[in-house]
């Protein structure tokens, strides 16, 4: 009794929310567009009235998390499509098939590349077609069929499994699948209130991650793989952190081979690594008693490149069962098209592409796609040589405005993507992700039950409130990747 009057407030807050997930995932056309932002508003707030609630009750939190995860357990996704495609490519691999090799369209159509005839019976060829080729074929779009699968090895691992132990039921696969987002989020709970504590930063901000009903409807609702992505990239800088430098640069590596994009970031460590070694060589050499100051020092510029190498290796290892001339063809096409063909709620270059229009008449979507990239690249290596990370901490508010960086750049930027800034900003003293968090939701206001019609004017509000906020945060701070928490949120 005492407990249920001590928490009652918190509990109607959480019942409530185990309503609206209800709704959210089992009453709701992706094409209502006002009834989902009133219950993802409601859903938003009522968890961070949670946080502010229970903040000190972490393991009560972690359980609210999981049980919100949970109502969605036995759904189909409803916000996105990509799943069909995941369970193609895992079907695929459990019969023993390189997804990489052709696009959905050309197995439906019963169109092998030549590459295949070689080692396939036709007969094969049409008896895989038949294992519910055109449910998910349908269910995937067009879009996504005419392409080539850009999904790297541990990421179609996911898939695998789901496949093997799915058998032929669609609905099972989405099951399998979600338990391993479950799983990848629990793995950030776990490993990231550990890096906070070695941090000696609050171990609450870790719920604006896991219990935040962005990742819980785009993760584990539509099952975006971003989360194993950031289990391993999370457990690897807590690894980092405490000096495990090769182990680190694995899971780095296979955070790498779930989603492709901490591997824009590598370069953001070298300062690490650098300058690092030069400040403790400095108060090892002030302090000549302090031995266990010196075991600290790192090796520099040799583990440096030794980090990478093993990132690299791991990569390689990963990538091996795949690799061929064709293999590498389509799927550094199919990277290509997210810069030169695809476009979804940009920032930059949407004002870039409307200056386009205005001065030669077209999309210069195909030209420009091509040098947003370099400025990223630029940016990544201004950040790298010349912004302080003496800690890890500091490292990862680079690693934050990295990514950030590259998303503003972006032409295509879904909404699962902000889930990387999301996590970083936990471990920082930023919190303009958590804001983004709360607003990408605006996005989803392009699918309309006619078509797709993208709300540029809710694009702007989304990114001038993110971007405003971002520069009042930065504004406030006397340096740059200090260790000072902020007030708000």
């Amino acid at each position: 009794m005492n407990f249920l009057k001590t928490y009652k407030l918190p509990l109607f807050f959480t019942l409530v929310c185990c309503f609206l997930y209800w709704s959210f995932t089992y009453g709701l056309d992706r094409s209502d567009f006002i009834k989902l932002i009133t219950l993802y508003g409601a859903l938003f707030i009522l968890s961070w009235q949670l946080i502010k609630f229970l903040g000190h009750q972490f393991w009560v939190l972690a359980g609210i998390g999981i049980v919100f995860r949970l109502i969605a357990f036995p759904s189909i996704p409803n916000l996105s499509q990509d799943f069909y495609r995941f369970i193609w490519d895992g079907r695929l691999l459990v019969q023993g098939v390189n997804p990489y090799l052709f696009t959905p369209e050309q197995f439906i159509n019963n169109v092998p590349p030549k590459t295949l005839l070689s080692s396939w019976s036709l007969d094969s060829w049409f008896a895989i077609t038949m294992h519910e080729a055109d449910t998910l074929f349908k269910g995937m779009g067009s879009l996504n069929a005419s392409h080539y699968s850009n999904y790297p090895p541990v990421n179609q691992l996911c898939f695998a499994i789901a496949g093997f132990f799915s058998g032929k039921s669609i609905l099972g696969s989405v099951i399998i699948l979600r338990i391993i987002t479950i799983l990848a989020d629990i793995g950030i709970l776990y490993f990231g209130k550990k890096l906070l504590e070695k941090l000696q930063l609050p171990t609450t901000t870790i719920f604006w991650y896991f219990i935040n009903p962005f990742i819980i409807i785009e993760l584990t609702g539509n099952l975006h793989f971003e989360g194993v992505m950031l289990s391993f990239l999370i457990w690897g800088l807590y690894l980092l952190h405490q000096k495990k430098w090769f182990w680190a640069a694995v899971l780095i590596g296979l955070s790498i081979s779930v989603k492709l994009i901490p591997l824009l970031l590598l370069p953001v460590f070298l300062n690490y690594f650098i300058k690092k070694n030069t400040v403790i060589q400095n108060e090892a050499k002030c302090n000549e008693e302090s031995q266990e100051l010196k075991k600290k020092i790192p090796l520099g510029i040799t583990k440096l490149i030794l980090f990478y190498l093993v990132i690299i290796a791991t990569i390689l290892i990963t990538f091996a069962p795949f690799l061929s001339s064709v293999f590498i063809k389509n799927f550094t096409t199919t990277i290509s098209l997210w810069f030169q063909n695809f476009e979804f709620n940009a920032s930059i270059y949407y004002i870039i592409r409307w200056i386009g229009f205005k001065t030669v008449g077209w999309n210069i979507i195909g030209t420009v796609g091509k040098i947003l990239p370099i400025i990223v690249i630029l940016f990544l290596l201004g950040i790298s040589f010349f912004r302080k990370h003496n800690t890890t901490q500091q490292l990862i508010t680079g690693l934050l405005f990295g990514i950030t960086f590259y998303f503003l750049f972006s032409t295509t930027v879904h909404p699962w993507y902000v889930a990387t800034p999301l996590v970083l900003s936990v471990f920082t003293k930023y919190r303009f992700p958590i804001v983004w968090s709360a607003l990408v939701m605006l996005s989803y206001s392009a699918y309309e039950a006619d078509g797709f019609n993208e709300n540029l004017w809710l694009v702007s509000i989304e990114y001038t409130v993110v971007i405003l906020y971002a520069m009042y945060e930065i504004s406030n701070s006397q340096e740059l990747g200090s260790e000072q928490l902020p007030k708000s949120l």
